[in-house]
C-alpha cells in the first residue's frame, strides 16, 4: 500500500501531540466497556446544564480514547471538558454496562495535572485551595482574620453588591459559601479517648475532617455522643490530618499519597474495630486508600487493611443497631427531607441506611425530593472552580428540596450543607440544615428543635 507524503506528515504530527504519560493512563479496557448508549446523559449534572456532548461521561470517554490513541492533544479544549465533570459518579450508578467511569476520570485528572500547563491565574487559585483546605492547621490560622472580616460587615457588603464577582467569579464563589465563624470554630473539645456509655460494644476510631472540624465542630461532637450512647469507645488520634479527598479528586497525586500515609499512621496501633467518618466525600476517599497507594510497597497492605475498617457513621450505626432510647424532636411531628450526598449515594452505595436511622426517631416523617440523585453542585471544590454550572445545580437542588414542604433538611456532607445553605439564602428561605448525627443526638438527649 502506498502512503502519501501528506499522510506521513499527518502521522508524524499526531505522534508529537502532547498526551497522557505511561503512568496509569485511562485504561483502554475500561474505555472499551462503554457502548455509548447514552443512558448516562440524563443523570449527568454537567450535561444537563450545558447540553454539550463532551460535557457528558460518554463524551469524555471519547476524548480519553482519542488522547490515548494520539488522535487529539491534551490541551485547553479537551481539559475544559474533563474539568467540567463534578465527579459525582451518578453515571456509574446509571450505566447498564457497568462502565467504571470513576476510575477513568480519576486517572485522567492525575494525567491532566502532570501533563497540562494551566494558566497563571488558574494555577494560583488552585494552589491557594490545595494549600489551605487539606491543611486544618493553616485553616485555623485564617479563622481570626475571617472572623474580623465577617464582624466588620465585609461579607455582607460583597454579597449584597456583587463587586467581588465582577473582579473574580471564583473568589466570589469561595466567599459566597464561607460559613459563619464562631468562637466554637476555635475550640478543640474532643479528648483522645471517650469512653462508651454503658456496656462497651466496639472500640472505634473517628476522623475529624478538615472543614468539618473547624466549621462544623458541633457535628463531630454530636457524632461522638451518638457513638458513645450506643456502646462505642471512641478514639481520636490528634496526629490525623486531611483524608486526601480534595487532592485525590483533583489529581494532586503526591499530596494525596502523603496525606493517606499520614492518616494510616495516625490510626496504627490504636486497636480500633472500625474507623468512623461522618463526611460523605471523605468516606469515599478513605475507602479508596488501597487504590491510591497501590504502587507503594510499604503501604499497599496497610492501606487495604485501613480501608476495610472505614465505615460511614450512618452505615455503621444502621449495621450494628441503635441500643439507646430515641425521643421526639419537637412537640409536633417533624417532616424531614434527606439530601443524598453523591459520594455517599453513588460512591459508597449508601442510601437506605440513613433513612432507616432517621425513621427510627419518633414523630419524623421522611419526604423524598425530585431528582434526589442529582448533584447539588458542591462536589468538593467544584463550586469554587466551576461556579457557573454549580450555581445552576444549586438552584435546582434547593428548589426540589423546598418543594417537599419539609421542616428540616438532613445533609450528611459539609460541602453539600454549605452549597444548600447558600442557595436557601439566595431564595430567601429559612429552613434549617442539620447532619443526621445531630438529629440523632437531639433525639437521644431529649432536646427539642424549634421547627
Amino acid at each position: 500500500m502506498q502512503v502519501s507524503e501528506g499522510s506521513v506528515g499527518k502521522t508524524a504530527s499526531l505522534k508529537n501531540l502532547k498526551g497522557f504519560d505511561a503512568s496509569h493512563p485511562p485504561d483502554p479496557k475500561l474505555i472499551d466497556s462503554c457502548v455509548h448508549c447514552g443512558f448516562c446523559l440524563a443523570t449527568c449534572p454537567s450535561y444537563r446544564v450545558t447540553g454539550k456532548e463532551m460535557d457528558s461521561p460518554r463524551g469524555r470517554i471519547y476524548l480519553m480514547d482519542a488522547i490515548n490513541e494520539g488522535e487529539i492533544a491534551l490541551n485547553t479544549a479537551s481539559v475544559e471538558h474533563f474539568d467540567s465533570c463534578l465527579g459525582c459518579l451518578a453515571c456509574v450508578t446509571t450505566c447498564p454496562s457497568g462502565v467504571q467511569y470513576d476510575k477513568l476520570i480519576s486517572a485522567t485528572r492525575h494525567q491532566v495535572e502532570r501533563n497540562y500547563s494551566r494558566g497563571l491565574w488558574d494555577r494560583l487559585v488552585r494552589q491557594l485551595i490545595f494549600s489551605l483546605f487539606p491543611n486544618p492547621d493553616a485553616l485555623r490560622i485564617l479563622l481570626v482574620p475571617l472572623l474580623v472580616y465577617q464582624r466588620l460587615g465585609f461579607s455582607k457588603f460583597f454579597r449584597a453588591t456583587g463587586v467581588l464577582k465582577n473582579i473574580s467569579p471564583r473568589l466570589a464563589a469561595m466567599e459566597s459559601i464561607l460559613p459563619e465563624i464562631t468562637l466554637e470554630s476555635f475550640q478543640d473539645n474532643l479528648p483522645d479517648v471517650i469512653l462508651a456509655r454503658g456496656e462497651k460494644r466496639y472500640r472505634v476510631g473517628m476522623i475529624l475532617g478538615c472543614v468539618q472540624r473547624l466549621f462544623f465542630s458541633p457535628v463531630n461532637e454530636a457524632t461522638v455522643r451518638v457513638l458513645t450512647a450506643n456502646g462505642c469507645e471512641v478514639v481520636i488520634p490528634k496526629s490525623q490530618g486531611c483524608c486526601a479527598a480534595l487532592p485525590e479528586h483533583q489529581g494532586q497525586t503526591e499530596q494525596a499519597k502523603a496525606l493517606a500515609r499520614q492518616m494510616i499512621d495516625s490510626f496504627a496501633n490504636t486497636g480500633v474495630d472500625y474507623v468512623i467518618i461522618n463526611a460523605a466525600g471523605c468516606g469515599h476517599t478513605l475507602k479508596e486508600y488501597g487504590h491510591i497507594l497501590e504502587d507503594d510497597p510499604e503501604y499497599r497492605e496497610k492501606a487495604q487493611e485501613f480501608a476495610a475498617k472505614v465505615k460511614d457513621a450512618q452505615e455503621f450505626l444502621a449495621t450494628v443497631g441503635l441500643t439507646t432510647k430515641l425521643s421526639t424532636l419537637a412537640s409536633k411531628p417533624v417532616s424531614l427531607v434527606y439530601q443524598d450526598a453523591c459520594h455517599l449515594l453513588h460512591g459508597q452505595k449508601i442510601s437506605v441506611q440513613p433513612r432507616q436511622l432517621l425513621q427510627q426517631i419518633p414523630g419524623v416523617k421522611l419526604k423524598e425530593p425530585l431528582d434526589a440523585a442529582i448533584c447539588c453542585g458542591s462536589a468538593g471544590v467544584y463550586n469554587m472552580l466551576q461556579p457557573d454550572i454549580a450555581e445552576e445545580l444549586g438552584k435546582q437542588k434547593v428548589r426540589n428540596l423546598l418543594d417537599t414542604g419539609a421542616d428540616l433538611i438532613a445533609s450528611p456532607n459539609p460541602g453539600c450543607s454549605l452549597q444548600i445553605q447558600k442557595h436557601l439564602e439566595l431564595q430567601g428561605k429559612d429552613v434549617a440544615i442539620m447532619h443526621p448525627m445531630e438529629l440523632l443526638d437531639y433525639s437521644i438527649r431529649g432536646e427539642k428543635l424549634k421547627v
